[in-house]
C-alpha cells in the first residue's frame, strides 16, 4: 500500500528531473533514466539506461554559465499505485504538464515548448526510480536557442 512518503519521493523524482537540466547538469539527468526507458511520442526510438539518454540530451544548448537558461515548470501531477505489484514491489504511474521557459542574453523571457510526461515508477530496496518516461511535446515554439536542431521535435 502506498504512502504520503510515496507520493513525495515520486514527486521529488519527477522534480529533481527539472533541477537537474535546468542548472545544466545532463549527466545527472541521464543517470535518472539509468534503469529506465525513455522516449518521446515524436519519434519511435526508445533509449535505455543512462548512456543512452545521456545521448538524448546532447543537443542542448549549453551557455557560458554552465545552463540551458531554462526553468521547467510541472503542473497537474497524478500519480497512481500498483497495489497489486504483490512481490515484484510496488509500482507507480503519473502524468504531468511540462512548460519550459527560456531567457537568454538574446531574449527576453518566454515559453518555448509545453507538453506532458508519461512516467513509471518502481520502487527497488525501499527507493523509487524512473521505469520510463514517455515526453509528448503537444505545444513546440522556437528551440533555437535551447537545441541543437537535428534535436528539435516538429513545430505546432
Amino acid at each position: 500500500m502506498a504512502t504520503a512518503d510515496d507520493y513525495e519521493a515520486i514527486r521529488a523524482l519527477i522534480h529533481e528531473y527539472c533541477y537537474r537540466i535546468d542548472s545544466g547538469d545532463l549527466d545527472g539527468v541521464a543517470a535518472l533514466f539509468e534503469y529506465a526507458e525513455l522516449g518521446a511520442s515524436t519519434h519511435p526510438h526508445r533509449m535505455h539506461g543512462s548512456r543512452e539518454a545521456r545521448q538524448n540530451y546532447a543537443g542542448v544548448v549549453i551557455y557560458d554559465d554552465g545552463t540551458p537558461h531554462t526553468m521547467h515548470c510541472i503542473t497537474n501531477i497524478t500519480i497512481h499505485f500498483d497495489d497489486d505489484a504483490g512481490i515484484a514491489g510496488l509500482t507507480a504511474s503519473s502524468r504531468s504538464y511540462f512548460t519550459v521557459m527560456q531567457s537568454t542574453p538574446d531574449s527576453g523571457l518566454r515559453a518555448i515548448i509545453g507538453g506532458q510526461y508519461s512516467d513509471r515508477f518502481e520502487q527497488v530496496g525501499g527507493a523509487w526510480r524512473f521505469a520510463e518516461r514517455i515526453i509528448h511535446p503537444d505545444r513546440v515554439g522556437d528551440l533555437s536557442l535551447h537545441m541543437d536542431p537535428r534535436w528539435m521535435p516538429p513545430r505546432t
